[in-house]
């Protein structure tokens, strides 16, 4: 398990701009842009990496959270482009959103990687995060192979922004593996906001009674284990595999209501895309992809539960 040093409760943040130190002369500037929200279980853990890595490397970052506002980030994105910085890192929450941005960042000579979320059409020079299809191909076949579905049966799939390249790319993953098997699902809208997401998952749950719940997104995966309390669900009743980035996931695994889920190494995520611009600045290219995932479950989960309790 990637530790990188890092406290994860030092990452608490209260807006969706992270206040940056002045930069010192001849300090490098990178901006970091994600479609996140800051107050979101994965991208506390990913801000307290990429914090860390300004730190350590000495460079000035200005780290920003749009909260799934695609116009926010489209003019993060120019403004970043505007002020000539050493290195720009951005997610890519929908297909073709940063063509003409990356574009423009490559024609201006900056250093442009994309994490988390990725679109390599865009000709980006390096990409950090996870392989989305293969992670939703990953949780249908755990379903499968430990015959927690069957043909006929329906798969609840809660997310916090339908349409989003990341629910796009995991649903073609679970699709390419259930399609052929007549294994139906049902893709919810459950929002952002965590109370919200709490209720329309349980008003699922009451109403249709799926015989599996994929989570494919850390809040959705972050309120099941109250969701299912809230419903009268018994935990290990109901197979529930999706995204494991939170400590609340790690304890649902722990407790039995999440069969497996997927972690992303959170803070080496923003750790590493820092450090790949800092070689880029520096004249190293970096033209390959990290690539960061791993499927946990109880017999694997203490390492994580030992980082969220540092």
């Amino acid at each position: 398990m990637h530790k990188l040093g890092l406290s994860i409760a030092a990452a608490a943040l209260l807006g969706g701009m992270v206040a940056a130190p002045a930069i010192a002369q001849n300090q490098k500037t990178f901006y970091l842009l994600s479609h996140g929200g800051a107050s979101d279980p994965f991208w506390i853990d990913w801000n307290a990496g990429a914090t860390a890595a300004c730190e350590q490397l000495d460079v000035a970052c200005r780290i920003s959270f749009s909260g799934g506002d695609m116009a926010s980030q489209k003019e993060a994105f120019n403004s970043a482009i505007a002020a000539k910085p050493d290195g720009i890192a951005t997610t890519s929450a929908q297909p073709g959103l940063w063509t003409e941005e990356v574009a423009a960042t490559k024609a201006a000579g900056i250093p442009i990687i994309f994490f988390n979320t990725d679109d390599p059409a865009t000709g980006r020079q390096a990409y950090v995060g996870a392989d989305l299809g293969q992670a939703g191909v990953s949780w249908a076949r755990y379903l499968v192979d430990h015959q927690m579905v069957k043909a006929g049966d329906k798969v609840f799939l809660p997310v916090e922004v339908p349409g989003a390249s990341y629910q796009q790319l995991e649903t073609e993953g679970i699709a390419s593996v259930f399609d052929p098997l007549g294994i139906t699902y049902d893709v919810v809208d459950a929002g952002t906001d965590p109370a919200g997401v709490i209720a329309k998952m349980t008003d699922y749950m009451v109403a249709n009674k799926p015989t599996a719940v994929i989570a494919l997104g850390d809040l959705v995966a972050a309120s099941v284990q109250r969701v299912f309390d809230g419903a009268g669900v018994a935990p290990g009743s109901v197979a529930v595999v999706g995204w494991g980035n939170s400590r609340e996931t790690a304890e649902a695994v722990k407790a039995g209501y999440v069969n497996a889920a997927s972690w992303q190494f959170p803070s080496a995520q923003g750790f590493i895309p820092v450090a790949l611009l800092k070689l880029a600045s520096d004249g190293e290219p970096i033209g390959y992809d990290v690539l960061t995932l791993s499927l946990y479950d109880a017999t694997s989960v203490e390492p994580i539960l030992a980082l969220y309790n540092k």
